[in-house]
């Protein structure tokens, strides 16, 4: 099969690899009809190069066709059209019984010292092969895959249950938003975008965007979802709480993680890590402080006193020094982690497959190409270049083969 392998620093390449193959009675052969790239991937094309090795196979945000199922996969047949959420779990350990399937106690990786197994995501969790590939061997089939309609409507509609709504139906969760209060989503790439949206759907009153990209604005705007410039904002702060009544927001979701603009020491430390030998660089991640924390810092300034803090984007850094006084002097609330997929499927499967699209799901990818043309797709994702807010590979599409998903600014848009 080809499959999207990572080879270094920013440098991915397709090449050839293995057919996966039934090994436990719990797995299941996926054929892929659309995968993703996550700003998470970007994590390992960029900085968490240490932990990776040439040949590994990224991507953890699939669906297809099941091809071949184990003997102890009774919810899913062939020929059904699954998503695969992006965390492994077994659904019946204790921690997933208690809706935290991050930390399941069958595929943690005690190596370590981490929670559950990731699809496509580096040794520090579990070295899975991804999913960015033709197909996928899916551990824990027997409970992980979740079964989608057969309807003809694009895989957009489901694709995104694998990571990216579960992932903000957790983060609005956390933020605890009081009925009818306000939220601030600092960050509105795709995870950002589809906060804001369900923030919006679950009735708070005042939901505000964070961002300095021109088409993550438009997109969010589209959907009735108040925006700030970064470049506009002198002061984010007081415009902030001049729209919130003057106290700040009741919740801000950060929805950027490691990747921050505006923490240039950090950069510089995230970058220097990539050019020492593995040995040197992994103790640099595992017992350092070396994210990049402006929109972190961001969220605890703007919320107001009581708030919740709610994190989604990903950090990584072990000490990354943080404002103790001033969290505990507002008193601040602070939830965070990834996503529990399957904890959540439930409630939004019903909102991605309802007719009106009332969370925006078929406007969110920009550019639906060729798995071929993986680094490409990397590169225009990093660098933002072309408008690109989602972009989803696709194995069925030629080499060369581009789609703009979102070319007119009213599909997908709610009034």
């Amino acid at each position: 099969m080809r499959a999207v392998t990572w080879q270094g620093r920013e440098n991915v390449r397709v090449e050839d690899a293995a057919d996966p193959e039934i090994v436990e009675p719990t797995d299941a052969v996926v054929r892929i009809t659309s995968t993703a790239i996550c700003g998470s991937d970007l994590h390992l094309y960029g900085i968490l190069g240490p932990f990776l090795e040439p040949g590994d196979i990224l991507g953890h945000e699939p669906m297809g066709i099941v091809e071949e199922v184990g003997s102890e996969v009774t919810h899913i047949k062939p020929g059904d059209r699954v998503v695969i959420p992006f965390n492994i779990a077994c659904g019946s350990c204790w921690m997933c019984e208690q809706g935290l399937q991050t930390q399941c106690e069958t595929t943690q990786v005690r190596d370590y010292h981490k929670g559950a197994a990731l699809f496509g995501y580096t040794k520090l969790y579990g070295q899975v092969p991804g999913g960015q590939a033709e197909y996928l061997r899916v551990p824990m089939a027997h409970y992980g895959p979740v079964r989608v309609p057969d309807d003809g409507e694009p895989d957009e509609r489901y694709l995104y249950l694998s990571d990216v709504v579960p992932t903000a139906w957790q983060a609005v969760e956390y933020a605890n938003v009081p009925p009818g209060g306000s939220v601030v989503v600092l960050g509105l790439g795709p995870i950002g975008q589809i906060s804001a949206r369900i923030a919006r759907h679950r009735g708070s009153r005042i939901v505000i965007g964070v961002d300095l990209v021109p088409e993550r604005l438009a997109m969010a705007r589209r959907h009735g979802i108040d925006t700030l410039d970064l470049h506009d904002a002198d002061d984010l702060p007081g415009a902030v709480r001049g729209m919130t009544g003057g106290r700040g927001p009741d919740s801000v979701i950060d929805a950027v993680g490691m990747e921050a603009h505006g923490s240039p020491l950090a950069h510089g430390i995230q970058a220097s890590t990539n050019w020492l030998p593995d040995a040197l660089a992994r103790p640099l991640f595992t017992s350092a402080g070396v994210d990049r924390l402006a929109a972190l810092h961001m969220a605890i300034d703007l919320v107001r006193r009581g708030g919740t803090v709610s994190l989604s984007g990903v950090y990584g850094g072990m000490v990354d020094p943080m404002p103790m006084m001033e969290l505990f002097d507002k008193q601040v609330n602070l939830r965070m982690g990834q996503a529990n997929v399957r904890r959540w499927t439930d409630d939004v499967l019903p909102l991605v497959a309802a007719p009106e699209d009332p969370l925006g799901v078929l406007d969110l990818a920009t550019h639906r190409m060729s798995l071929e043309d993986a680094p490409e797709a990397y590169r225009m994702f990093q660098k933002k270049d072309d408008g690109a807010v989602k972009v989803v590979l696709d194995p069925t599409l030629p080499a060369g083969h581009t789609a703009r998903t979102t070319a007119d600014a009213t599909r997908g848009a709610r009034p």
